[in-house]
């Protein structure tokens, strides 16, 4: 990627800045773009985008769980060092991360970072369980991340509307797996964290919850208990409607509805839209301008 990214010559990359240079977003939540210790791609990617007129002085990103070895053997297959034996499905370390890109300040001091949380210490986790106990033994349950890459707040200072708490995420695709439904049962886990979030969260500032949760309250795949309770939170709300934001295969050709952008109550949304890049992405781009209702 950091090769491509210099080389200036890639498909997906030029249609990529493209993209962001015709929206101009202030602040934009990147979803799988791979992460280094030195954050050496991201800052590559960064220029370019500067040297496109698209300039973003402030970026926070950190390791995700997608690569990360566990040690362990997480799928259950008798084997250990797959990919999906990371702590998130990874044949690398650092693979589809996520970052966050801001004109505006990022409160570097007060980010909150979810990454590590124990799967097991979600209330009301829905954790695979067998007739021996816990998927995996007893080990696996110790160890097991609730994160497939990252939970963030993200606190960001906007003028005349004090801070934005940015809340994002990447769940894994409620696929791929047995039937204990591990898959199906951690990307559930993963949208429920925010339920149990907003509801312990005691704070006033206002926040923009986004990213790709990675399952359709309706169509598709997966446990739509917890996607629906998240739509359906009085704190919330949805611009988009039931609108498909990804298009995965030809069987499929409408798509599905797995990427949110759902502002606070707290904001008036001014307008809204989604871009559709296919040489970009085969996720849309979610967008909206909002300004607070009693700033």
């Amino acid at each position: 990627m950091l090769r491509d990214i210099k080389r200036g010559k890639d498909e997906q990359i030029d249609a990529f800045i493209a993209l962001l240079t015709r929206v101009r977003p202030d602040i934009i939540a990147l979803q799988g773009i791979d992460y280094d210790l030195r954050e050496t791609a991201l800052i590559a990617l960064i220029d370019a985008l500067g040297d496109a007129g698209t300039p973003y002085p402030y970026h926070f990103t950190s390791a995700p769980n997608a690569g990360q070895a566990s040690n362990l053997d997480l799928n259950g297959n008798g084997a250990l060092g797959d990919a999906d034996d990371a702590h998130g499905f990874g044949r690398y370390n650092g693979m589809g991360g996520m970052a966050v890109l801001s004109r505006l300040p990022i409160q570097m001091e007060e980010i909150e970072d979810y990454t590590s949380m124990l799967w097991r210490d979600l209330s009301d986790n829905i954790y695979p369980m067998v007739d021996a106990g816990p998927f995996g033994g007893a080990d696996v349950f110790e160890a097991h991340r609730l994160s497939s890459r990252n939970h963030w707040v993200v606190p960001i200072g906007a003028p005349d509307h004090g801070t934005l708490r940015l809340m994002t995420f990447h769940a894994t695709p409620p696929l791929y797996d047995g039937e204990e439904d591990r898959n199906g049962r951690r990307n559930h886990d993963e949208v429920a964290f925010w339920n149990a979030y907003l509801q312990q969260s005691t704070s006033m500032q206002p926040l923009v919850l986004l990213g790709t949760a990675n399952i359709d309250p309706k169509r598709g795949s997966g446990r739509r208990e917890a996607i629906k309770k998240l739509l359906a939170s009085p704190l919330l709300q949805n611009p988009f409607g039931n609108t498909p934001t990804a298009v995965f295969s030809e069987a499929m050709p409408d798509g599905l509805q797995v990427d949110y952008l759902l502002p606070s109550t707290d904001w008036k949304v001014i307008a809204q839209g989604i871009e559709t890049s296919p040489a970009a992405s085969r996720h849309s781009l979610l967008w909206v301008d909002i300004a607070l209702r009693n700033p």
